[in-house]
Formats: structure tokens, sequence, C-alpha cells
């Protein structure tokens, strides 16, 4: 996505005499950048492989900007330097904007903040476009028990622009049973594992069924009533949902929808893989919380082992080892309304008996009582690094 400049000067400057004086300024910006800026037109505003930036050079820019923000279609990003009152014309457009009920922000500073302010407005934006075009799969109806996860798929379009497509289990299963057998560089070492072959060779063909799905759709993404699974074949979707998200195709658990869209969306604004689990004992006092689920994207882990499913003791879990330190816990609601996200840090992993196989234990930087008081469902969504902040600003635009 190129980075587009939209030149606002007044009448009364003399152009040629301001821009040589904003050289060093916008090329101080396009070395942080390591690219550069890219001169614009009103209409290619609208292009989608263009961020724009509205370049107020000088005071006195205010009435030409008037006559010309209603052609604008997209949030307003104003660039702001310190010379010729560009500053004081950005505090005045910026003003009239908010007045109108836009949504505005002036990018003014030194060029290493620009230019990292500029990097995140831009991946956000990038996001809301992905999400535009982005494609969900859901397979099979949500589990039994997810009864606070609901969807309503026409808000989902209108607040997201994400599709939501119905599969049918039945669909699913035909697949499986074509033995499609598709490649994974990841599969030697699975079956290296010393695990049970005929268990890997069912959770393999479930995870081509998968794949042919997710091929016959184009979809982006898929979530899976997956414990319909273990009737049919005594098997999980456990390692076909660890090998998808290891393709960057986000993949979720027990058909639940929300989880699903929180994983796409943190994901995409996080380029990390992304762990679905489920939230299994709090310690209020230390601020922790331990997670855990049997399947995790197989490019997140140090390490990984194969077990089998916890609940149910049949098929392929996985058991992985993710690296302490940095990460982010993130969740949407259902109607895309609520948010929750925090900072903070895996400490641990742990080896319970009791809990699925894959298990951290979480200090939040937030207060670990939203789980207890205004908890947005039960799956959540983790990834490795702070990037609390990048979420917050994605749901401000």
């Amino acid at each position: 996505m190129k980075i587009g400049l939209y030149n606002l000067i007044s009448d009364v400057h003399n152009e040629g005499y301001v821009n040589q004086t904003l050289k060093g300024f916008i090329s101080e910006i396009e070395e942080k950048l390591g690219e550069k800026f890219e001169n614009i037109n009103l209409g290619d505003f609208n292009r989608k492989d263009c961020f724009p930036l509205i370049f107020i050079k000088s005071g006195g820019a205010e009435e030409k900007f008037k006559q010309i923000f209603q052609q604008i279609n997209r949030s307003y990003l104003l660039l702001s330097s310190g010379l010729h009152n560009s500053l004081a014309a950005s505090l005045e457009i910026a003003s009239f904007l908010k007045q109108k009920g836009k949504k505005v922000e002036i990018i003014h500073g030194d060029s290493d903040y620009i230019a990292t302010r500029i990097k995140e407005l831009r991946k956000i934006f990038q996001v809301k476009n992905r999400l535009v075009s982005s494609k969900l799969g859901v397979i099979g109806k949500p589990s039994d028990w997810l009864i606070a996860s609901e969807v309503d798929y026409n808000k989902v379009k209108d607040v997201l622009g994400i599709s939501l497509i119905d599969i049918e289990m039945d669909e699913l299963v035909k697949e499986i049973d074509q033995d499609h057998n598709f490649a994974h560089p990841k599969l030697k070492d699975i079956r290296e594992k010393g695990f049970n072959k005929k268990s890997i060779d069912g959770a393999l063909k479930i995870y081509s069924g998968f794949k042919a799905i997710v091929n016959k759709y184009k979809l982006d993404g898929i979530t899976v009533r997956c414990f319909d699974l273990l009737e049919i074949y005594k098997n999980t979707g456990c390692l076909g949902l660890s090998l998808l998200n290891d393709e960057g195709i986000v993949a979720g658990c027990e058909g639940d929808i929300p989880a699903l869209i929180s994983m796409a969306i943190l994901h995409y604004l996080t380029d990390e893989p992304v762990f679905m689990a489920n939230p299994s004992s709090i310690d209020i006092d230390k601020n922790e919380i331990i997670l855990a689920h049997c399947t995790l994207p197989l490019n997140m882990p140090d390490e990984f082992y194969l077990k089998t499913h916890f609940e149910s003791g049949l098929g392929v879990g996985i058991k992985g080892v993710i690296e302490e330190g940095e990460a982010t816990i993130f969740k949407l609601s259902r109607d895309g309304k609520e948010y929750f996200v925090s900072g903070g840090e895996i400490i641990e992993n742990l080896n319970s008996e009791n809990l699925c196989r894959t298990q951290i234990r979480f200090r939040m930087n937030e207060g670990v009582k939203y789980f207890l008081q205004n908890s947005l469902g039960n799956h959540h969504l983790i990834c490795k690094g702070d990037y609390s902040e990048i979420v917050r600003e994605f749901f401000k635009w």
C-alpha cells in the first residue's frame, strides 16, 4: 500500500519557496519509512492500494480544505510540519472535522514519531481493507455449549466487512473421505514424533478435508464444529487446525464464530500466529490466568508433542511449549461493539493432566477480574508480543 500525499497550501504563500524549505522535513520522514511518498489527487483517495495523507503545508489552507473535504471518503490524516503555520492550520481543520462528526488525526512531531505513526496507521487501514475482502467458513453450527456466541452475519458484514459462509458438516465429511492427501512442510516432523501412526493418518485425513473446503470456497479461515468428528472418525480436528494456522489460514475450534473473527483481526494486525484457548483458572492476587487448549498453530511453540485429545482421549492433540515473554490476550464481542485486550507475559508452560494439552500461565497488565465480571465469552486469543496498543488503535478507527 503506497503512502499518498495530497498537498494543500494557501494562495498567498510562494509554493516554490515553501516546497524548498520542506524538502528536509519530507526526506527525513521518507528515510525513516524506507520509501518515498507518492503525490496524489482527490480521485486517489478511494484507491485500495493507497494510504492517503493530507499535507497541510501552510497556514491559510483551511478554506481550500473546506472546499474539497466532502470529496474524501476516508478518515482524515493531516500531516503537519513545524513551519509556515502548518500546525495552526491543521488544528483549525481538525476542529472543523470533529464538529462534522468526522474522524481525524494530526500527525506532527519529529521524523521518528511521524514515520512510526504512519506505519501504525497504514497497518490498521491495511487490515480494515483486508477484512472487507475476507471470507470465513463456519463448518457445522457452533457447538451446543456456546450459548453466548451467536452472531448476526449481516451485522458482521456491516461492522467489519467480513463475509461468513455456512458449510454443512456433511460436505466436510465427503471431502475428508476423498483422501486428498495435501502436502505440508511439517508432515515429516509430525510423523517422526513417535505417536500412534493410525491416529496421525486419521488426523491428516481430516486436515486434507479442511484444506479442500478452504480451497473450494477460497476461504481465509474456518471454524469447525470439531467435536462431531469424534463421533464420526474417533479422531479430532486439532492437528488439522494447527496445520492450517501454521499456513496463515486462521482456524478455530467448536464453531466459535466470535473467536474466529477475533483470531483473524489479531493475526492480521500482528502477523503473529494466534492461540485460541480456554481460561482454566484465575489468581486474582497475582493477576494471572491459566489458559489451555488441545491445538495451536505449529509455528507458535518452540517445540511441540503429540498427545491424545484431552476430553475424549482420542485422536491427536497438540502440546506446545510457547516461549515465555511478552504476549497479548484479546477477544471481540459477538456483535463487534465491544472488545477486551491486554498486554502481559507468558510466565510458565504447565503440564497438568487435568487440562487441555497446551497450557500457559499468563500474567496480565489489565485487571484479571475482567474474566469474572465482564468476560466476552469463553475462548480468548493469545499471540506472542505486546500488541495491545495497535489493537486499541484499530478500534478507534
